[in-house]
This record gives structure tokens, sequence and C-alpha cells, in this order.
């Protein structure tokens, strides 16, 4: 009968208290056994009928005080406040030292109370929810009757009923509200009462739905719930400006993607400068930025993009977009971008690109490899660089001057790689001529198989860390890869729309050891916490897999490198009984070989492999 143990101690305590209440009077006019045997003989099965009629009625006042599910999301939809305290309050016990406050317990299909109050228009429910804990940002579960059945292991039209009664019978419980929070469906409900009582809790008003909307999309204009969420969105946004250009001045884009990006100086110094321009009013506000990264296959291109969008964005996923234009070689994959008309199959999903903008026009959008997208796809590009909005399938126009787009292209990377290795030799030049000792006045024997000195105001350590910032010429620019451009685009009105043309350029002989030692460091985690192998390694080996940089494959190839030469032997140790748990492994190069020695788990030193004589 009862779902908790306090409840049945409750109504033990109560039974007891009425059966001392009732046994009082016949203690009293009973003064000897015979007599007490005699009234209870005679009066025994009234005794009966009125202790279980007490026991009746104590149960079903002890049942008042356990939580039942459907009565508290009932009485927030109706606004009854005083059941719900109730519920409140038996839902408390039951989750006591849980560290979860009751008044964000969601229903099974995944809503919270707050979200019934706030979509029935309770304002005085909202607020009691409120007070008692409740999270005015927590977002709703619910997808779609099919979706939510699905999970919660229901029928469909099981559901969608639960929905409508336990909800709200007068919105489309077919459709997706995935990511609305309470005040999503206050401004849905044009309730203005509980549109204030979240906001002067903390609601935050420039939330985003699964669909990138904003509360204030689905307010009634003109209203006064529209304009009260309209003065609270422009505070937080003016707040959230504030906040980011401090932490733009603390921490500047370079410096955060140079945290992720190796080498690459004058690609991360361009694309930080245009960004630059376009947050602090510097930029064109009629067209959308855009820039076209070239470069070899695995240099940090795709990489940059992403990292822009995280620090543009604070890890929002939705705000990264990332089209693989290899998949939009035919003509007829345009309707696969933007949709297809009306009349045609999947008219009404939308497309690829214009579904994700419609979520969030901001973002940062990236066409990847777009030199093998078809000429008709180019074109929509065109229109959306040229005047920063598109129109889907439906004819819907979407406005998306406030988007970052990248595209990327291996266009002239032969090129590329080739003229950025003559850059690197002119830099090793002339970084060698700066640190050649004056030897005009030193006798030659005391300065034989004397090392060269760092730069004036250095040490060594400087020395070796230095690495000049390559530019890349305008003559080389204008004469050999704006014509392979021009030759594969066919179009100089493209090309024009671009901001920035960013060159990444191959790597120097410091970053390729500055990779080898990251995926090393990988490799070392991976063998740590997989297989409880300790992996260390001594300086030569990371000039020893350094040799094995292809410059067309860029860091790709120190990965496969990696593999090759490290993972490969340490597999084949495991395999063959010399590589135990709680071992070490010491990496060590030989004449350009990478050698390994293992210590066992309770040795101190490490003895050399031989793995052909295993």
């Amino acid at each position: 009968m009862f779902s908790h143990p306090r409840s049945f101690n409750r109504l033990l305590r109560l039974m007891t208290r009425s059966t001392r209440i009732l046994s009082v009077p016949m203690r009293r006019s009973v003064s000897s056994n015979a007599a007490e045997k005699i009234y209870l003989t005679t009066h025994n099965s009234q005794l009966r009928k009125i202790v279980g009629a007490a026991s009746l009625g104590l149960a079903i006042l002890a049942a008042d005080y356990v939580f039942n599910e459907k009565r508290f999301f009932k009485a927030a939809q109706t606004g009854n406040v005083q059941e719900l305290v109730k519920q409140l309050e038996a839902a408390s016990e039951s989750r006591r030292g849980s560290g979860e406050s009751a008044a964000d317990l969601r229903h099974p299909l995944g809503w919270t109370a707050l979200m019934v109050a706030a979509a029935n228009d309770r304002p005085t429910a909202v607020r009691e929810l409120l007070r008692r804990g409740a999270r005015p940002d927590l977002r709703e579960r619910y997808a779609g009757a099919s979706a939510a059945a699905s999970l919660a292991g229901l029928h469909p039209l099981e559901a969608l009923q639960r929905r409508e009664d336990e909800f709200c019978g007068s919105m489309n419980a077919r459709a997706s509200f995935l990511g609305w929070t309470a005040l999503h469906y206050a401004a849905l409900a044009d309730s203005a009462a509980c549109a204030r009582e979240l906001l002067e809790n903390g609601a935050d008003p420039t939330a985003r739905d699964h669909a990138g909307r904003r509360p204030l999309h689905y307010t009634r204009d003109p209203s006064p719930a529209r304009e009260l969420i309209l003065q609270h969105t422009r505070r937080w946004e003016e707040a959230a400006a504030a906040a980011a250009a401090e932490e733009r001045r603390r921490f500047p884009l370079e410096q955060r993607l140079k945290q992720f990006i190796v080498g690459q100086q004058a690609a991360i110094e361009t694309v930080a400068a245009a960004v630059r321009r376009k947050e602090n009013g510097w930029a064109d506000e009629e067209h959308p930025l855009v820039f076209l990264f070239l470069g070899s296959s695995g240099i940090g291109k795709t990489e940059l993009a992403k990292q822009l969008a995280r620090y543009m964005h604070k890890d929002d996923p939705a705000a990264f977009i990332r089209l693989d234009m290899s998949e939009y070689q035919e003509k007829h994959e345009v309707a696969k971008l933007i949709g297809a008309p009306p009349g045609y199959v999947g008219h009404e999903e939308g497309g690829q690109l214009t579904r994700a903008l419609a979520r969030r026009a901001d973002a940062v959008v990236l066409f990847d490899e777009v030199d093998k997208a078809h000429p008709d796809v180019l074109t929509v590009l065109l229109q959306l660089f040229d005047e920063g909005r598109l129109t889907d399938g439906k004819g819907k126009l979407i406005e998306c001057k406030n988007a970052i787009f990248v595209m990327t292209s291996n266009l002239a990377s032969d090129e590329i790689a080739q003229y950025g290795l003559q850059l690197r030799r002119e830099a090793e030049m002339r970084a060698a001529q700066r640190t050649r000792p004056q030897l005009a006045d030193v006798p030659k024997e005391k300065v034989e198989n004397k090392p060269p000195l760092p730069p004036e105001g250095g040490d060594a350590e400087d020395a070796e860390n230095a690495e000049e910032t390559l530019e890349v010429s305008r003559h080389f620019k204008d004469g050999v890869v704006r014509p392979i451009l021009k030759k594969h685009f066919g179009r100089d009105e493209f090309l024009g729309r671009i901001n920035e043309i960013v060159y990444f350029l191959p790597f120097s002989r410091q970053e390729l050891l500055t990779l080898v030692n990251m995926e090393l460091k990988l490799w070392a985690e991976k063998a740590r916490s997989r297989h409880d192998v300790e992996l260390r390694w001594e300086g030569g080996v990371l000039g020893a897999l350094a040799d094995g940089y292809d410059v067309h494959y860029g860091a790709r190839s120190i990965k496969h490198e990696v593999e090759r030469r490290v993972v490969n032997q340490l597999a084949l140790a495991a395999e063959r009984g010399a590589l135990a748990r709680g071992a070490g492994v010491l990496l060590s190069a030989r004449a350009g070989r990478v050698q390994l020695a293992v210590r066992r788990a309770r040795d101190q030193r490490y003895e050399p492999l031989d793995l052909a004589a295993l």
C-alpha cells in the first residue's frame, strides 16, 4: 500500500494513539475483570467495526503524504499550490540525502513541473517551485511522441495521450520540444507573470532550444511578455558582450589558437586579425567573413576552424557546422545543401546547410575540400558570401551575416609546399648567420669544435626554440596561386568575395619534434590507462621519428610513423608475452632505428628487447 517505510511508520504511530483513545472509556467504566469480560463480549463486534473504520481513515490520511507522480504534475498543471506543496514535501522525504531538489523531478517523458506550470500560465505554482529550489534553465527532453515513447518503453499513442493529459492539451504533442526551458514555454503561453517569475530567479533569456531559437522567438508581437523578455535579453547580451570583450583582452585569439595548433604562426595571425576587425565593428557588416585555407593535407586547416568556433561560441556544438564538399559533386546535390523545392521528395526535411544555419545563424561553417564541389553548389555559396543570406527549398530566407565561413582546399598544395620549404631553408640560413661567431680576430685553433653562440640576449634553448614568422610574398600569391584558383573555380567574383586567403606552410624541424612528442605522449597515456604500461623515450627518438615526415601528408605522416615504428613493436611484444601489466618500456634510437628496452614490474633496470628472437 505504501511506497516508503516512513509512511508506514507514521501510520503505525497514528493507529497506536487512536487505540489508546478508544480504550480509555472502557477502562474507566469497568472495574473488575468479570465485568470487563462481559463488556468486551457484548461489544466485540462494535469495537472491531470502530477500530477497522479508524484504521481505514488513518490509512487514507497517511496516504495523502505519499508522493504521487501524477498528482504532482497535475497540481503544477492546474496551479493547485496546496497539493503541490504536499507532494513536494512527500518527495523531499523520499529523496532526503540524495542532493537533488524534489522540485526538479522529471516526468518519465522528459519534462519538469516548472515547465508544466509555465506552459499552463500558473505563476503561483511557478513561484512556489522556484522558492523550493527548481532550476529555471533545465532543458526539456521531450522530442515528440515517437521518440519519447521509444525512450520510455511506451506505445507512441500512450505517449501522445500522456503529453496532452499531463502536460498541456493545447500544444502539439507530436512536435519536438527538445532543449526548451520553462521560459520558452512561458513565452509560447504568452504568460508575462510566469516569465517575470522565471527571469527574476535567474532564467537565461538567451538560451537556445534544439532548433537554435531563443524564448523571444515564440512570443507574440506585440505583447507584455515579449517586451519583458526583450528587455532581459538585451541586458544579458550586453553583459555577455562585456564579459567576452574582457576575456579577449586577457586571452587573445592568437593565444588560444597556439595552444592547439602547432606552428602556422602567419595563418593564426591572419585569421585572428580578420576576426578582431569583425568583432570590434571595423568590418563590413553587410557581408559575412569568408576565409579560404590553402595547404597540404594534415597541416592544421580543419583544426584551426574548429578552434575558432570553440573560441567564438564557448564549445557550443551547434556553432560549428562542417560540410564535406566531396558529397556535393553532382548537380542534383544542390538540393541536399539547401533543400528540395516544393513537390519533390524530401521537401519538408530541408537542406543540411539551411537547417544548421536556421539553428545558429552566427555559426562557424566549414566547407571542407570546396574544390570538389559542383559549380552549381559554388553558385549557391557565392550568393551566401555576397549577400549574407540564403533561401531554402521552402522559400524561407535565412539571414547569416554574422556567420564565419571557412573553405579548405588542396589546390596548389604542391606549389605551396615547395615554396614553404624554400622559405624554411632561407630562414635557417639567416638564423645560422646570426648565430655564427665573429672569427676574424680569433685564432683558428681556439674556435675549432666550438658550438655556435646563441642570439644576443638569449640562451641556447631560446635559440633552438626561436622561430621566424614566414610570410608568403605577393609575387607568389598573384603569380602562382591565383592563376591555379582562377582556372579551377572559373570566376573572379567567387574569389573576390573571399576576405582572406590563408596559407599553411610545411612544418619546421622544431615543429616536427613537437608533433612527435605530442603523439608519443598520447600513446603513453593510452598505454598507462589500457595496459598499465609506462612508456618513456630518449631525446634521439624524436628526431628519428621526425625523419618520417612527408610534406604532402603533414601531421598525419607523423601519426603513421609513430604507429608503424613504435606501436607495432609494442603490440608485438605484448602478443609474445614480453610486455606484461605493470611493466615499463624505454624507447631509444640507434642508427635511425627505434629500439625497445623493457623493465619488468619489480625490476629497476631496463633490458633490451630483441623481438626477432622471441
